[in-house]
């Protein structure tokens, strides 16, 4: 199976995007009978039928659908390698497909990655919003925004930050139920909890000196999104442990309390995450080395100690 014509790709390609091959013909200047031919070529070479064929519609075959995408990709990275070929300066181009947690995604991310949109309007962005745990080869993603310990040793880890648990609960919320004083106190309050894979999280662990003390928490809210779980909480429906990134802006104006401030949570790490077999194009690092530079100042394990890239797997 071999292509033997790239230029063949675009038919593939202008055809997904207009519906019809007749559009496809328009986009090359070319007449629909040597669209349709060139169509015929593609599928033949590679053994398989990219569309289901109709009177009115092109509609993709999951084979076609497949090769669309890296057909996609192999045209993005030859625009941003003639680019860099031309000059040195090249401004970066193509699709930054990302995928990052939702809550992390609204309150942080947001604004950085339109700050970085900005400087480069050749680039496109496809963000992939969500915390179920995404599989960043067979879901075809440039970089994953992740927390926690990794272990899939086919990424490539680069560390953006530490993100401290904070224990937090809204103003309207403390009116009517006192702050807890130590952790165990906790079994009193109206906790929210997060579901991780399917599992609900309802063992909070907390230190003082060194010591460890586990807590079992309940409450009248439990959900897969740490999003709408800070929303309950700034909206007082209950306690909620969070990352410190994910409700800094909260706390600064006052709309969630820190509790326990005594006390020492388990931190765990921010990653972006890169398939390590890919080759990586220049918009991507410069998007990783973009978010690094913005975490930097609010990690307190500070820039010195953060590595570059790393396989997944080891200590970060």
């Amino acid at each position: 199976m071999k292509i033997e014509n790239l230029s063949d790709l675009r038919v593939l390609v202008l055809t997904a995007r207009g519906g019809t091959l007749t559009a496809a013909a328009q986009a090359l200047q070319i007449t629909p009978a040597a669209a349709s031919a060139t169509l015929k070529r593609l599928e033949a070479q590679l053994g398989v039928r990219l569309f289901e064929r109709s009177t009115r519609v092109m509609r993709l075959t999951p084979q076609g659908q497949v090769m669309l995408d890296y057909a996609n990709r192999a045209f993005d990275l030859l625009a941003e390698g003639t680019a860099q070929v031309a000059d040195d300066r090249a401004a970066l181009v193509g699709t930054l497909r990302v995928a990052a947690p939702s809550d992390l995604a609204r309150t942080v991310l947001q604004p950085w990655i339109a700050e970085f949109l900005q400087d480069h309007p050749g680039v496109r962005l496809d963000l992939r919003v969500g915390d179920r745990p995404l599989d960043v080869l067979r879901d075809e993603v440039d970089v994953a925004i992740r927390y926690g310990a990794l272990a899939d040793s086919r990424l490539v880890a680069r560390l953006l930050a530490h993100a401290n648990p904070v224990l937090c609960a809204a103003p309207a919320y403390l009116q009517r139920h006192p702050a807890p004083a130590v952790p165990a106190d906790l079994a009193c309050h109206n906790c929210i909890t997060f579901r991780r894979a399917g599992r609900r999280n309802r063992v909070w662990r907390f230190a003082r000196d060194g010591h460890w003390t586990e807590v079992r928490v309940d409450g009248d809210r439990s959900v897969d999104d740490a999003g709408l779980a800070r929303e309950w909480a700034v909206a007082g429906h209950g306690v909620v442990l969070k990352s410190a990134i994910d409700v800094q802006a909260d706390i600064a104006a006052g709309r969630l309390v820190p509790l326990l401030p005594d006390w020492q949570t388990e931190a765990y790490p921010l990653h972006a995450l890169l398939p390590s077999g890919r080759f990586v194009p220049a918009r991507v690092r410069a998007l990783v080395d973009f978010l690094a530079r913005r975490f930097a100042p609010a990690d307190p394990a500070g820039p010195g100690v953060r590595p570059r890239m790393q396989r997944a797997g080891r200590s970060a």
